[in-house]
């Protein structure tokens, strides 16, 4: 059964009809046959009209979409040989973020994403992909081995924000996300991110702090969340649509400012509608990003990253 978001109300009446007409029999008369055409035309109809225009707050529906696929998806469809690599080494294994050996176009990488899980018990069992403590140190712990065996990162961010429990900060959350961020800036092998549905703060930033960072069309990437947002500045949780505008969270906005270098079309509809088609869009955007740092050797990685993120906020 598909999931409707808010403004896709217009478009789920269309296709219940549709979906009306095709259950009456394998083969429907030839006066349903044509009404199920001409209803299939005004949804692609509908379908363009409501994703023309889309608001910041209807982008962050999108963005969190259930059906949207997820750091496991990419995985499966764009790397082989994967070898799951667990455990901070410390304390525990944190299944919010997932940790892969794994070979991509042929070539050994490490890739760290984080995975929010598709049904009521994998969103449990992975925290609704908010990272606690030893998640980002399990990724230091691969950013290290990256390192070591000169290897380049993939990172697959998507987060609404690290875990805000009373455990996870007794255990450092603060001090994991900052030292998480450091690593991904002293790293002398290619660093490179997309942010494929959420991206949610310091829990973010945490992973994304890369060489070359990508965002899907309809993914977002903020400091809050607009709930968060709006409850701070107007003391009022129905302001999310102006925090949304105010926030500059969409791909677009990030773009156009120079905190991300990419912005991958999705399918119309969002990747929900075709996740084959929004992966490969993905790979073909890594394959590319790859190619043009890869050349580069550990100094010049480290100063163009450098420089890169101490030219954020200028003129």
């Amino acid at each position: 059964m598909r999931h409707y978001l808010e403004f896709e109300k217009p478009l789920a009446e269309i296709e219940a009809d549709i979906d009306r007409l095709k259950a009456r029999g394998d083969l429907p008369t030839k006066p349903d046959a044509q009404q199920i055409k001409k209803l299939e035309r005004d949804a692609r109809k509908k379908l363009k009209e409501l994703y023309s225009g889309l608001s910041p707050w209807e982008k962050c529906q999108i963005a969190r979409h259930p059906s949207r696929p997820h750091c496991s998806d990419y995985l499966k469809f764009l790397f082989t040989d994967r070898t799951r690599l667990a455990g901070d080494r410390g304390f525990s294994e944190d299944s919010a973020v997932i940790g892969t050996l794994a070979r991509f176009d042929g070539r050994p990488v490490i890739v760290i994403g984080q995975e929010k899980g598709h049904d009521t018990k994998t969103r449990l069992a992975h925290n609704f992909g908010m990272a606690r403590p030893e998640g980002y140190r399990k990724a230091i712990r691969l950013m290290d081995l990256a390192d070591r065996f000169r290897l380049p990162v993939i990172t697959l961010v998507d987060t609404p924000g690290a875990y805000p429990g009373k455990g996870a900060e007794e255990r450092g959350q603060s001090e994991a996300i900052a030292r998480s961020t450091e690593k991904c800036l002293l790293l002398r092998v290619p660093l490179l991110s997309v942010i494929i549905g959420e991206g949610g703060s310091g829990g973010a930033i945490a992973l994304a702090t890369a060489d070359r960072t990508a965002m899907l069309e309809h993914s977002i990437y903020s400091v809050i969340s607009p709930e968060g947002c709006a409850s701070i500045l107007w003391q009022d949780a129905q302001k999310i649509r102006e925090a949304a505008e105010a926030l500059r969270l969409t791909a677009e906005d990030l773009q156009r400012i120079g905190v991300v270098d990419e912005v991958i079309s999705e399918p119309l509809g969002g990747a929900q509608r075709n996740p084959r088609d929004a992966i490969d869009a993905v790979g073909k955007t890594l394959a590319k990003m790859l190619a043009e740092v890869s050349p580069l050797g550990p100094d010049e990685l480290l100063r163009k990253r450098r420089e890169k993120f101490t030219a954020m906020g200028g003129d």
